[in-house]
């Protein structure tokens, strides 16, 4: 059976320290590559999609009618109540 010791208490904790400076190290050398990576992939998807959604827009509108008529009339606000003229009373 071993028993602790103080000298293996500072080499547990010199070794946990050692971790995280190395781990802070690659953090520092190796994210900025990966976020760019997501991004471009992110950007490449939002790409895709947006432009099959362009092009599905551009045939529709060649298909689209409009009526001059309807569209040269004002429209209509929405009516929220109806009003009321108080007139005071001596």
């Amino acid at each position: 059976m071993q028993e602790a010791n103080f000298e293996g208490l500072l080499k547990a904790i010199f070794y946990i320290i050692v971790f995280i400076y190395v781990f802070k190290f690659l953090a520092r050398l190796l994210l900025p590559v990966v976020v760019k990576k997501v991004v471009q992939k992110a950007e490449q998807s939002f790409h895709q999609q947006y432009g099959g959604f362009q092009q599905q827009t551009q045939y529709a509108q060649d298909e689209i009618i409009v009526d001059t008529a309807k569209s040269s009339k004002p429209r209509e606000t929405k009516k929220v109540g109806e009003y009321v003229d108080y007139e005071e009373i001596e």
